[in-house]
């Protein structure tokens, strides 16, 4: 991709209303654009990065067996009563022809059930998990934290329908062990810890996947001999460790990066959804949920690993692998440059070409230390002659020259 083509620029300043180090560096980079509180834009950098960290969700959501589907945004209000849920206070409701009232789905239980329900009659068809990647719409009473808190966002959400709560279980262990998987491709394996949370009315404890960071909003109190966590809204009444008894717990600050519950009938039980066990007799369908947010994770992403210049991305998630920057205002340089952008990209290498003619070398080194991306490939009439290109990680201070045939 050529610099000079694409849409979004960087740019030094950022409103003062952005307190967030990812709304900052996201719209300083080109990434985002607000549209209005708790609402952006992706611009291309940020939507590849977007799509990336989906991607990674995507594989590991189909390596455990589950369907991808597509549900609306949009659906009937009807629904919502159906299962006492209208009058949830974070419903965006809006209104058609002839005064049909509809909503904004926060979340899609409502609509997955009964469409699910439509399609499983006996146990020869459970356990079945469906998923899809799409956005929610939650009227947040302040949305903040950029776009670790939106009014809309990104979600991956799964739900699994079992013919009893053994299969639930099993099949929840196993999305448990696919969520560590992904955190790991996406670099935050190392930092991210199961935690326990309020079930709320489906049972005792959910799970959350918290990203241990300084100005995370979450607390929780960690055992750090097992790497679980407790979320501070329930420490009252679980003061150990869940799985050693650990009483030497550990204050620390997260971000949740990811949920998982234990639906068990709740919504069945509301759309009268059965099967047909062996017997032939009706049984209770058990259910599961289990949420993960990419565009969440792109802001915990950028919380997490940056520096005073601007963001360091992973190389899993990085818009492009390479920063190619040329050097000097020369015909010749630029034509050394092209030459390797051309030939990068006939072998498959993701780069970024900063073409720009008129930027000075300081500028376009500050540029790229805020894009973050992993490589900078940097030509100059100096490293020709020395037949180089000077590299240097976004990760280091250090920089060394490599034979330019190694990226022709």
């Amino acid at each position: 991709m050529l610099y000079s083509k694409l849409l979004g620029r960087t740019t030094k300043t950022v409103s003062s209303e952005e307190e967030s180090i990812n709304a900052q560096f996201l719209i300083r980079g080109g990434f985002i654009n607000k549209q209005m509180a708790g609402v952006y834009n992706y611009l291309p950098l940020g939507l590849k990065v977007l799509t990336k960290i989906q991607n990674i969700v995507r594989e590991e959501m189909l390596a455990v067996g589950a369907n991808e589907i597509l549900m609306p945004a949009l659906t009937q209000e009807e629904s919502y009563k159906t299962t006492g849920r209208d009058a949830m206070d974070v419903l965006f409701h809006t209104e058609g022809p002839g005064g049909s009232k509809y909503v904004l789905n926060p979340t899609h239980e409502e609509i997955v059930t009964p469409l699910v329900q439509k399609y499983v009659f006996s146990y020869h068809d459970l356990p079945l998990g469906t998923f899809q990647i799409q956005n929610k719409y939650r009227n947040e009473p302040r949305a903040k934290s950029g776009i670790l808190r939106g009014r809309e966002f990104n979600m991956k959400d799964l739900y699994s329908f079992h013919t009893d709560e053994e299969s639930l279980n099993e099949y929840y262990e196993m999305i448990k062990e696919a969520y560590f998987k992904i955190y790991s491709r996406l670099g935050l394996g190392d930092l991210t810890v199961l935690t326990y949370a309020s079930g709320g009315a489906f049972s005792r404890y959910s799970h959350e996947f918290q990203t241990l960071c300084t100005v995370g909003e979450d607390t929780v109190y960690l055992c750090e001999k097992c790497k679980v966590g407790i979320n501070k809204e329930i420490i009252a009444e679980q003061t150990t460790c869940p799985q050693c008894g650990n009483v030497d717990l550990v204050e620390k600050n997260g971000i949740e990066v990811g949920n998982i519950f234990k639906l068990r009938t709740r919504f069945s039980d509301a759309f009268n959804f059965k099967y047909l066990d062996d017997q032939g007799k009706e049984q209770k369908v058990e259910m599961g949920c289990y949420g993960i947010g990419p565009s969440r994770i792109m802001g915990t992403l950028v919380e997490v690993f940056h520096d005073q210049k601007g963001i360091i991305w992973p190389e899993s998630v990085a818009p492009f692998k390479y920063h190619l920057l040329v050097l000097g205002k020369e015909d010749e340089v630029f034509a050394k440059a092209n030459e390797v952008y051309t030939a990068m990209k006939k072998n498959g290498a993701e780069v970024l070409f900063d073409d720009r003619r008129n930027i000075s070398a300081g500028e376009k080194f500050a540029d790229a230390d805020l894009l973050g991306l992993p490589i900078r490939l940097v030509i100059s009439k100096k490293s020709i002659e020395k037949q180089s290109v000077e590299v240097k990680k976004r990760n280091s201070d250090q920089s060394e020259l490599e034979p330019i045939e190694n990226y022709l």
